[in-house]
């Protein structure tokens, strides 16, 4: 196993998204789901399963295939960048939002005790760093689609299959009789 950028935010997901199914299985219990119920600790399980399940793997996805979508290579060194802040930035986030639900902070509401602001600061800088990750993805994105180093037509290590034997970019009209797959 290497660890390029795509396996970096497969990987977070993985470990993430457990976060977020063991903190659903506190959700299960019926005694403890009384006292959770409709607190912030809902919200952070919830965050740590969609943003970390959706996010994480399309971003893994796009870094993937970006190479043959676009015929360039992206910048390994600002991938990985990207990838601690949005790691860092999600679990400084969310984390958090464990503690003040277990020490009761409703959810939907306007404003909260001021016992909690310090978790809510701690979260709030997390979201800001996490949003400042995604201005580095889209940076690194614009940047690969412009230019970059020539990306090669096996993009990846050990890469096996009929996309791996065409050119990067793909042309628009990839064969003109159909391959024969082994």
């Amino acid at each position: 196993m290497t660890f390029e950028t795509p396996m970096l935010f497969a990987l977070a997901f993985v470990v993430l998204f457990t976060i977020g199914g063991f903190s659903g299985l506190m959700l299960a219990i019926a005694p403890a789901d009384f006292q959770y119920h409709d607190t912030y600790f809902v919200v952070a399980h919830f965050h740590y399963v969609l943003v970390p399940g959706a996010l994480f793997g399309i971003i893994a996805g796009v870094y993937y295939w970006l190479p043959k979508w676009t015929g360039n290579y992206y910048s390994e060194k600002l991938g990985k960048f990207h990838f601690w802040m949005s790691f860092i930035g999600v679990n400084v986030t969310f984390f958090p939002m464990h503690f003040v639900g277990l020490a009761g902070m409703p959810r939907r509401i306007p404003d909260y005790a001021l016992q909690f602001a310090d978790f809510n600061a701690i979260a709030t800088v997390g979201a800001f760093i996490f949003g400042l990750s995604q201005l580095v993805f889209l940076f690194l994105l614009i940047k690969t689609i412009r230019g970059g180093e020539k990306a090669t037509d096996k993009v990846w290590e050990g890469a096996e299959g009929l996309e791996w034997t065409i050119p990067s970019p793909a042309p628009y009209h990839t064969f003109a009789e159909p391959p024969h797959v082994k």
